[in-house]
């Protein structure tokens, strides 16, 4: 019984990490130029933590990137660079991205289709004799 729960528990956490994440990956685009007091608050809040190597508190950047197995330095890389980029610049890097996951989800699929084809192919022509 331990063991489901520790599961969820598990489950949980990891979901609530990546919630984390992508608030301060929201908050860094869409604060980045913000004007108003507030604003710039929320935008320097998910900068500093972002940027933070403090691993001190369970939900610190470090921590959330443990837990969902991502390499600290390559989201800040991703993160940090995209708030160079203009809005056009940053939304073609991310079709990019969604293009290149499709691709490989694809050929995925398509692989382990092949897979179950000449599978099914062998135990027919295996049944046969």
């Amino acid at each position: 019984m331990n063991t489901a729960y520790d599961c969820t528990c598990q489950t949980t956490q990891k979901d609530l990490a990546a919630g984390v994440l992508n608030q301060a990956k929201q908050d860094l685009r869409r604060f980045h130029g913000a004007t108003s007091a507030v604003e710039r608050e929320l935008y320097l809040d998910a900068y500093s933590w972002l940027t933070s190597d403090d691993s001190s508190w369970p939900f610190s950047f470090l921590n959330v990137c443990q837990l969902l197995h991502l390499s600290p330095e390559a989201v800040r890389e991703e993160q940090l660079g995209d708030l160079s980029l203009g809005a056009f610049s940053y939304w073609t890097r991310r079709c990019g991205r969604a293009a290149r996951k499709f691709q490989i989800f694809l050929s995925h699929v398509f692989t382990n289709a092949r897979t179950a084809n000449a599978t099914e192919s062998g135990a027919l022509a295996h049944a046969s004799h």
